[in-house]
């Protein structure tokens, strides 16, 4: 029999997943005895090329990608990301050594929409407010916590990608006013199918009463969200980022809450993770906290857990799969000779 293909998956998976990514693995690659798996942890932060040479493909959570990492990588083809983000991984050196790096959309835009309505409605409703008014006892104060209903209300998305669009398609049933976006790589006229208003970053910051932070973590989007644009927002407007935390500015963020420029905010990420627990913005009763992990659900953990080990099938197979991030990889010549390698070893493989 041919050489099996071996394919490393990062311990974090086994730890941070509650276990639940084992089934995924016994279920789709125990029935292939020519598909060969092991977890392996990093000596380090960041993987080594000592570390990744015995593997055809690597699923990954958490741990980064360096240019070092790379070095001399003649058998790897493909990292696996279990997420959408890939901050992690750096592209540039991954397509240089004829990566291929996916990532698991279709597993994440739903789950994180729905955690993006959640901190919506919790903002709206002033949920944090009222509970505190049960365990002390003061319903007497509940008029002081009045909420708003989203009925009518203008929704901003920074950034409209899968979860944005799955964002506003879970919104629809709250009538909602206006609907805008800014992406300067969506056009108007997909703009136009889906129902929403291309605009400026400063006009969203401006007219909207709740604000979805959905772009990736790039050079470009770094910083992005700041103080100039918190003092545009109304003092009744939210702000939820589920994305990335250094997207936003987060002393900027925090100044401006501390100075009432806006109502609250639902975080999920941010710039330093875990946040320390005496940042202000762990003791703000307008912020809503999550450990990065609002979207982190049964569905979730499945549904990622099919689609990381369908990816690495995939490029087995000599295919590519459908969420690429490094497109450009796929026509160069040091990456086609691994696919077509991967394409003979399989055909053998399958077929002994």
């Amino acid at each position: 029999m041919s050489d099996p293909f071996h394919v490393g998956i990062l311990s974090d998976l086994r730890s941070e997943t509650v276990t639940l990514l084992g089934p995924i693995l016994t279920e789709i690659f125990d029935p292939l005895p020519y598909i060969h798996y092991e977890y392996f942890e990093p000596v380090g932060d960041f993987t080594s090329p000592a570390e990744l040479a015995p593997f055809d493909a690597v699923i990954s959570l958490r741990p980064r990608f360096t240019p070092d990492s790379f070095t001399s990588q003649d058998r790897l083809v493909t990292i696996a990301r279990w997420g959408v983000g890939y901050d992690m991984v750096n592209v540039p050196a991954c397509t240089e050594a004829n990566v291929l790096l996916s990532i698991t959309i279709d597993g994440v835009r739903k789950p994180v929409a729905e955690g993006i309505v959640t901190f919506f409605l919790i903002l709206a409703k002033k949920i944090p407010a009222k509970e505190r008014l049960v365990r002390t006892g003061r319903w007497d104060l509940k008029a002081e916590t009045s909420g708003l209903g989203l009925s009518g209300k203008t929704v901003g998305s920074v950034g409209m990608g899968n979860i944005g669009g799955e964002m506003f398609r879970l919104l629809h049933p709250f009538d909602l006013g206006r609907k805008l976006v800014y992406d300067p790589y969506l056009n108007p006229e997909r703009a136009a199918q889906v129902g929403v208003e291309l605009v400026d970053l400063e006009t969203l910051f401006r007219e909207s009463d709740f604000i979805a932070v959905n772009c990736p973590l790039t050079s470009e989007t770094q910083g992005m969200v700041n103080a100039s644009l918190f003092k545009l927002m109304k003092p009744t407007a939210y702000l939820v980022n589920t994305a990335r935390g250094p997207i936003v500015n987060q002393a900027d963020l925090t100044a401006a809450l501390q100075a009432g420029q806006l109502a609250g905010a639902g975080l999920d990420v941010f710039e330093q993770e875990p946040l320390p627990v005496d940042h202000p913005l762990a003791q703000m009763e307008n912020v809503v906290r999550s450990p990065h992990a609002i979207a982190w659900t049964d569905d979730l953990y499945r549904n990622l857990g099919i689609e990381s080990c369908q990816n690495v099938l995939t490029i087995l197979r000599g295919e590519t799969p459908k969420y690429t991030v490094n497109k450009e990889v796929i026509e160069q010549a040091g990456f086609q000779a691994k696919l077509r390698a991967l394409r003979e070893r399989w055909q053998a493989l399958t077929q002994a």
